[in-house]
């Protein structure tokens, strides 16, 4: 049991980090798109470069919507394999407390991310299309994929030096 326990931690800890870093290069780029806070395109991006920029963004947008699920699943099973004591770690509780919480709101911004997939992928490629769900996915949660990566550097410190720890004497 301790080695399946090992496997779903390290396979956890993987996929966070794989996602982090594609969910960080995805938010830096379709970010530097942009004028401002009004979402104004920069002058010399066109509907050719749009087409180019979506097909490059494209597998940042895979990796992230594989890689959070398989993170959310192990992380799930790791706690559940592991037999370890939530009342003795509070470090793992509040890990678990954050990925439960912030996890609906991921696997929404998931689903937007499925319509630009499908629409890339598919036989009716509009980059304008495209670029209103991007912008979409900006505007509806706002500072949210901000606040999900600040709150994955809490659970890297959490993991690391693992506070509110109790000593089972």
């Amino acid at each position: 049991m301790q080695k399946v326990s090992k496997t779903f931690q390290y396979l956890s800890v993987v996929l966070a980090a794989i996602w982090l870093g594609a969910n960080l290069s995805r938010i830096m780029l379709t970010f530097y798109l942009f004028e401002g806070n009004h979402f104004d395109l920069k002058p010399f991006i066109t509907d050719a470069f749009l087409q180019a920029i979506f097909y490059i963004i494209n597998p940042l947008l895979v990796l992230t919507s594989i890689t959070y699920p398989l993170f959310f699943i192990c992380l799930i099973l790791f706690v559940l394999s592991s037999r370890i004591k939530l009342k003795q770690n509070g470090w793992l509780f509040i890990m678990l407390i954050l990925v439960v919480t912030l996890a609906p709101f991921e696997f929404y911004l998931i689903n937007l991310d499925y319509k630009i997939l499908t629409t890339v992928f598919g036989s009716t490629y509009d980059p304008r299309f495209i670029l209103e769900l991007t912008i979409k996915r900006f505007k509806i949660l706002g500072s949210f994929p901000l606040i999900h990566l600040f709150s994955f550097l809490a659970l890297i410190y959490l993991s690391i030096f693992q506070p509110f720890k109790k000593n089972e004497n």
